[in-house]
């Protein structure tokens, strides 16, 4: 007597499965929590002294960013409306970030912004390890 295919159409165990989304939406949520409290904590230490700030800042974006949509969609709209001062998080927020030429454009563009142009240090500072001299 031939065998004949067995075919089965019965529908995966539902607990199976049940608890395997059930983590994945709890992590989300977890991770989610955990980066808008980094981000927070972040934004509170930038003003003291020392750069803490700045990176605990950035790790709690990368982890809200990874687990939230409405983040996500919250951030693009914060780049299309102001692309200058969300570009260098942005290359921060890369899988491999430059981070001394972000620090370093940074600092010019606070300098710029702060400090009369006579005082400006970074600028000269720069030519003078290079060993360039302005015309």
């Amino acid at each position: 007597m031939p065998q004949t295919p067995v075919l089965c159409f019965m529908k995966p165990e539902r607990s199976a499965s049940a608890p395997r989304g059930l983590v994945q939406i709890l992590s989300r949520w977890g991770l989610a929590i955990l980066g808008g409290v980094l981000t927070i904590l972040g934004i509170v230490i930038a003003p003291l002294p020392g750069p803490f700030g700045v990176p605990i800042m950035v790790v709690g974006l990368m982890l809200l960013l990874r687990s939230s949509y409405w983040a996500k969609r919250t951030f693009l709209k914060l780049q299309h409306r102001h692309p200058r001062f969300v570009f260098p998080l942005r290359r921060l927020l890369r899988r491999d970030p430059e981070v001394m030429p972000v620090v370093w454009q940074q600092m010019l563009r606070l300098e710029r912004m702060i400090l009369p142009r006579t005082w400006h240090f970074a600028r000269k500072f720069r030519l003078k390890c290079r060993g360039e001299r302005r015309a």
